[in-house]
């Protein structure tokens, strides 16, 4: 990569001159020895003194990360050089882990985008700034640039992302629509569950729901997310005293939920993120994303109209 230097110090002026790099990045990159200007190796972060010359940045192949690269079918709402978008269906884990080694969204980005990410930090991933539980389907965006990934974290630190979620819940809230405010975190009777948790102790976390459909014993809820905390949609909902149909951990139900006139057991949380909508990180454009219910959900709602 080469260019000309601009004013101020080098770490900075750097970042500037190249959109697709991390101010982070190019300080480690510094520290590497990579960049030359006239010849000569600089390191000096701070330096001022450099503005008009021309530079040489030497990028190194992007390191392979821990996961494999795997040929998995994704939908793919939106791509472009910096993002990518994707509908993930429910039963599949974002990340690797001890229980999932494979099979995840990150090993079908790694095979989807293969020659297209720069690396995130040196290693060739995608940035994952955002989850979706494994069985809750629906919109997901990642990263393909340093640069992207680091906008795309700003976003939601600042809580600058438009989320949406459709829910199908056991019982008819009243009123139909409120703000849930709690504080969130790990429940301290069991470390595999999050909790609302008293002021003072875990996150702050709102979610805004509205009531779209009601049915004799059920509902159908959108919430918008102003906080991301984990499992926060499923643990609010649970917290007012409606629970998911057919979440696991969150349903005070002993046995499935059965639904309709056949009886039909719902075999997952029933929850979508249906929106997603936030200003593009390097390109400055208002982006807006929807996504229909899965068959699933569709179904679940048909039985339910009858």
């Amino acid at each position: 990569m080469t260019g000309i230097i601009g004013e101020g110090r080098l770490d900075r002026a750097l970042t500037s001159a190249l959109p697709d790099l991390s101010r982070a990045r190019v300080q480690a990159l510094l520290a590497d020895g990579a960049l030359r200007v006239d010849g000569s190796i600089v390191t000096d972060i701070s330096s001022k003194k450099l503005a008009g010359q021309r530079f040489a940045l030497t990028l190194p192949p992007a390191r392979p990360g821990h996961a494999a690269a795997q040929n998995i079918p994704v939908s793919v709402i939106f791509e472009d050089a910096h993002l990518i978008i994707v509908n993930k269906p429910a039963g599949m884990v974002v990340h690797p882990s001890a229980g999932h080694p494979d099979g995840s969204l990150v090993n079908a980005l790694l095979h989807h985008c293969k020659g297209s990410l720069s690396g995130i930090g040196g290693v060739e991933r995608p940035g994952i700034v955002h989850r979706i539980d494994k069985d809750t389907s629906g919109l997901l965006v990642a990263a393909k640039t340093d640069k992207a990934h680091e906008g795309l974290a700003k976003l939601f630190a600042a809580h600058d992302i438009d989320r949406q979620y459709l829910a199908m819940v056991a019982g008819v809230p009243a009123p139909p629509a409120g703000t849930i405010r709690t504080q969130i975190g790990r429940s301290p009777s069991n470390r595999l569950k999050m909790a609302v948790l008293a002021q003072g102790k875990g996150k702050h976390a709102v979610t805004h729901f509205a009531t779209e459909e009601v049915f004799e014993s059920t509902a159908l809820i959108r919430c918008r997310l102003e906080t991301g905390r984990t499992h926060q949609v499923r643990v609010h909902l649970a917290h007012i005293g409606h629970s998911l149909i057919g979440d696991p951990v969150y349903s005070n139900r002993q046995k499935p939920y059965k639904i309709g006139p056949n009886q039909s057991i719902f075999a997952r949380q029933a929850l979508h993120a249906t929106s997603l909508g936030f200003i593009h990180p390097i390109t400055g454009e208002r982006l807006n994303f929807s996504s229909n219910l899965p068959a699933d959900m569709q179904e679940l709602l048909t039985q339910l109209r009858v």
